[in-house]
């Protein structure tokens, strides 16, 4: 039923709208008040907290569903639910009563914030620190590539702290850092500059993060536990690389969608397009291939819901999720032919939108980095 809803938004409220808020560059203001009014922020807060307490599989196959109507939106929601997630798991009862109703009803909106301008996929070199000052915290650093970075009002944000023991990841503590909406100085010692120009994934805002001399009570350390931060953020992380295998699934099906009803309607040689076994055979490699990273991402859903370890099911998603989506939607491209390279078509935009699910959440050599090791474990 939720789906169902879901889907019906979308053909209404997202798809018709798309193209244009895409090549305007602008936030889609109206498309998230629906969303607010259905609910979809508070999906998997427990209800306990005014969420509607859903799997994360309903999650994955919500956002499979929206990115299916524009990649952008998933993006907006995306972070909020991570952060949800990590409040819900880790929070203290206090953080959790102050966050969890406003962030179902989306009055509060997460943003995530791991990496840094020189960092990469080093987590464990993390530059921006936190130094204890009596009862708070002072930041000092830059964050870069924070979805939502402008347009959230509360971060979960990984700093060194030095306060944990032995290896450097333990020395790393996640911040709930509260803050207004908008750019420029938002707080003092906390400035967003403007949106980063990205190639694609427009209309959500990406953004770096620059504190300086930033206060913050050490109330506002998640689950008040220094030096467990690292393992808090990559609990997220598995939230978050389910959520980009879903967003390439639903961009590889809107892909195929596009595709196989413009093979249909394009002749050439006195036949649609689709007759010629040359096209008709990339339609079925692509439908095979929008299937399998279907199933692999509901899988990797499944075994986070069961609280079982899934750093491996969900490297595995987003591996092959991320890399069929890139292989569809270049094929549906060049089913379009010369349409294809034009603005008017949807593909076009898809074709922006896809390369960023091969760097997001991690790229895919770092999904094999994890899978290879969880493996390495597993058959020792």
């Amino acid at each position: 039923e939720i789906l169902s809803t879901v889907r019906s938004f979308v053909d209404k409220e997202i798809i018709p709208h798309a193209q244009e808020l895409e090549h305007a560059d602008t936030y889609p203001t109206d498309i998230v008040e629906g969303m607010k009014e259905m609910g979809l922020f508070g999906l998997t807060v427990p209800e306990e907290f005014g969420g509607l307490g859903e799997s994360l599989l309903t999650y994955a196959l919500v956002v499979e569903e929206i990115a299916r109507g524009w990649m952008s939106v998933s993006g907006v929601i995306n972070t909020h639910f991570i952060v949800a997630h990590m409040i819900s798991r880790h929070g203290t009862p206090e953080q959790k009563q102050k966050y969890l109703p406003k962030m179902a009803a989306g009055e509060i909106r997460g943003s995530f914030s791991m990496s840094e301008p020189d960092l990469g996929s080093d987590v464990a070199a993390i530059k921006t620190r936190a130094k204890r000052d009596g009862g708070d915290y002072v930041i000092d650093g830059a964050k870069m590539w924070l979805t939502n970075g402008g347009s959230s009002n509360l971060i979960a944000l990984l700093v060194k702290t030095d306060e944990g023991a032995g290896k450097a990841h333990q020395n790393l503590t996640a911040f709930l850092v509260e803050k207004p909406e908008g750019f420029g100085e938002v707080a003092p010692g906390l400035t967003i500059p403007g949106k980063i120009d990205k190639m694609g994934y427009k209309g959500v805002d990406t953004t770096e993060a620059v504190f300086d001399g930033f206060r913050i009570p050490a109330s506002q350390v998640l689950g008040e536990a220094p030096g467990r931060g690292f393992s808090f953020m990559m609990d997220g992380i598995e939230v978050g690389r389910v959520n980009v295998a879903a967003r390439a699934c639903g961009i590889a099906i809107r892909a195929f969608e596009l595709a196989i009803d413009y093979a249909q309607q394009r002749k050439t040689f006195g036949k649609p397009i689709a007759e010629h076994q040359a096209i008709a055979f990339k339609l079925a490699e692509m439908a095979t291939k929008v299937e399998a990273a279907h199933l692999m991402m509901v899988n990797a859903a499944r075994l986070k819901d069961t609280g079982e370890r899934n750093d491996v099911a969900a490297g595995m998603a987003k591996l092959i999720a991320s890399e069929y989506c890139a292989e569809v939607t270049q094929e549906a491209f060049r089913i379009h032919g010369g349409y294809g390279y034009s603005k008017e078509y949807e593909i076009e935009r898809l074709m922006r939108e896809a390369p960023f699910l091969l760097i997001g959440e991690g790229t895919s050599e770092i999904q094999k980095t994890i899978i290879s090791r969880g493996l390495l474990r597993e058959y020792r």
